[in-house]
């Protein structure tokens, strides 16, 4: 290794300005509360598409989601439902960047609405889950903006720039799930938003292979520097030991947050606690599994099989009471 190693952000360079973003997403809206009218058979049909849409696309999603009680676990897919369309607009097809701007667009002003098109079963599904819920529409903008961020960064110089974004596209989900679950009051926020970066930053570690080839770089790039690694290490693909203590550096920082983020699932209500503290060792075993394979996240994808799910889940049922 060149330089010396990076040292853990301190936790005011960047929780601070995550926290403000929280606050600000919390604004509770002037129509909160008002379940839309909605054909009965229409929001049955829209809520099991959502369902089928989690289960095919988030395996490790789905199964925290099961583990809810029946109202909670369908408003849970809806909010997967919402996130996984605004990604798909942003990463999906072929379309220019114009038209992809229009569709993010005309999804925001669908997402926010609560009278969307019948046949836009997501939106539909997602708009009584809001309404039921009081899940605040600012929280679900910010992470529109943080998803649109994808189509004009595709570097980032710092964690704490890392960690703004981390906290539009995963904190948000976090702070949603938390008004679906139900939580003890303000001071579950920090929890959640903590717990959302932990999960993006696994998601960007288990990544990092797949999002070269697409021509994005998620590591912050002074780390990759202080490890003597720059993007041509990233297109070689080689393990070797200087990557190999980048990648042991940054997997100790994300079990230190998600060690960090657990507190505050005693702050949830009982019915909800099994499936985020499900969520979040599920997630966790990914870190172990890149490990295993000696930091390898160039060539395969790291995951947890279904059988090491179903073995975890007894010990973080007993771990989550």
């Amino acid at each position: 290794m060149g330089a010396a190693s990076p040292a853990m952000a301190p936790a005011g360079s960047w929780e601070h300005t995550l926290l403000r973003m929280a606050s600000e997403a919390e604004q509770r809206d002037v129509d909160q509360g008002h379940i839309p009218r909605c054909d009965q058979a229409l929001l049955q049909r829209a809520y099991a598409y959502c369902d089928a849409v989690t289960s095919r696309r988030s395996r490790t999603f789905y199964t925290a989601a099961r583990l809810l009680p029946p109202p909670k676990r369908r408003a849970i897919c809806a909010l997967y439902g919402f996130c996984r369309r605004t990604d798909d607009i942003v990463d999906g097809g072929d379309a220019t960047r114009i038209e992809t701007e229009a569709n993010l667009a005309a999804w925001r002003a669908m997402a926010t609405s609560f009278a969307p098109p019948p046949d836009e079963l997501i939106a539909v599904a997602w708009a009584d889950t809001r309404a039921r819920f009081a899940i605040p529409r600012r929280c679900a903008e910010q992470l529109i903006d943080g998803v649109d961020r994808d189509l004009y960064q595709q570097r980032y110089r710092t964690f704490e720039e890392l960690a703004t974004y981390a906290y539009g596209v995963a904190s948000t989900v976090g702070l949603m799930s938390m008004h679906i679950i139900g939580f003890a009051g303000d001071e579950a926020i920090p929890y959640a938003v903590k717990f959302g970066v932990a999960l993006q930053l696994t998601n960007i570690l288990r990544d990092i292979g797949e999002d070269w080839r697409s021509g994005r770089v998620y590591l912050p790039l002074d780390e990759l520097a202080a490890y003597d690694l720059t993007e041509a290490d990233l297109a070689a693909g080689q393990v070797h030991d200087r990557w190999r203590a980048f990648m042991r550096f940054q997997l100790a920082r994300t079990r230190r947050l998600y060690a960090e983020a657990r507190p505050g699932i005693a702050l949830l209500r009982n019915d909800g606690r099994f499936a985020i503290a499900a969520a979040s060792e599920l997630y966790a075993a990914i870190l172990a599994d890149i490990e295993t394979h000696d930091y390898d996240v160039f060539h395969r994808r790291a995951h947890v099989r279904d059988w090491d799910k179903l073995r975890k889940l007894p010990g973080i049922w007993w771990r989550a009471r």
